[in-house]
């Protein structure tokens, strides 16, 4: 066998490394890739854990609180829906008075809005009245289809009530006693829907959240109650905003129930299943 001529070892070319300095590490290849797969698989991961809580039963909070945590924002839900129990029925009867009195359709948009927040206050504490089943998920979802029932129900009401008056050209009347319980039920409204806001997030609670946006709906028709009252006292021309207003309100709560209701009664069974099985 013949030896490999020198030239041909001199001529060829070594390939380039490249020499990391002491104390550091290589950089992935893609490193943007990698990022991208591994948030992937951790959204599909949390997406999946969080339907395997639902099949056994229970809320996401149960993993996120702590028991004796779990049971103090048990005990705050309840303090604010009694408390938005007795702050909205004040509210209702204060808005039936001025919607009769003064021929106003949001004002009975809101009384009847307001009527509702005490019955989804109500529901509430029963969905927190058991300590032991503070992460129920049956029980949640059973309280949140209530829900949507009773949203549907006053919905129509509002709207009926708002098309009558705009079919009628009933004009609202304007004085002291409907700017004050105007500005008093949208600021009381709103105070509650930001409680009611953050211990639902904490709780995972469908059913808090939903009884909060009820009292964000019952704030802004405050507010609006006050405005269609100032436009009205400044352009007689523009009276349906009352009842226009009362309208909108109506199908937004509508609308509301009705994704309610399509979202909880699939899990309501799902859950009653599991605990039949159970």
């Amino acid at each position: 066998m013949e030896a490999p001529a020198a030239g041909d070892e001199l001529g060829s070319t070594p390939e380039p490394t490249i020499v990391q300095p002491a104390g550091t590490t290589a950089p992935p290849p893609y490193p943007a890739r990698d990022s991208q797969q591994g948030e992937q698989l951790h959204l599909g991961e949390s997406v999946q854990f969080s339907e395997e809580l639902e099949d056994r039963g229970l809320l996401e909070s149960s993993t996120r609180l702590k028991p004796h945590e779990a049971q103090s924002y048990r005990k705050k839900a309840l303090w604010v829906s009694w408390a938005s129990i007795i702050v909205t029925l004040a509210l209702a009867v204060a808005a039936f008075t001025v919607s009769v009195m003064r021929y106003s359709a949001s004002s009975f948009g809101f009384a009847f809005d307001a009527t509702l927040d005490v019955l989804s206050s109500v529901i509430v504490l029963w969905r927190y009245s058991n300590a032991a089943a503070v992460h129920s998920a049956q029980r949640e979802y059973l309280a949140c289809a209530i829900l949507g029932v009773i949203f549907l129900l006053s919905s129509l009401c509002i709207v009926i009530k708002a098309i009558h008056d705009l079919a009628t050209k009933l004009l609202p009347e304007v004085d002291d006693f409907l700017y004050s319980v105007s500005i008093l039920s949208g600021i009381l409204c709103t105070t509650l829907a930001v409680i009611k806001f953050m211990l639902g997030s904490v709780l995972t609670s469908r059913a808090l959240l939903t009884d909060g946006f009820n009292s964000l709906v019952g704030g802004i028709m405050g507010f609006s109650i006050l405005l269609s009252a100032e436009v009205f006292k400044h352009n007689s021309s523009v009276w349906y905003l009352d009842g226009s207003i009362g309208v909108l309100i109506g199908l937004t709560i509508f609308a509301y129930g009705a994704k309610l209701l399509i979202d909880m009664v699939p899990r309501v069974r799902q859950t009653r299943h599991y605990e039949m099985f159970e």
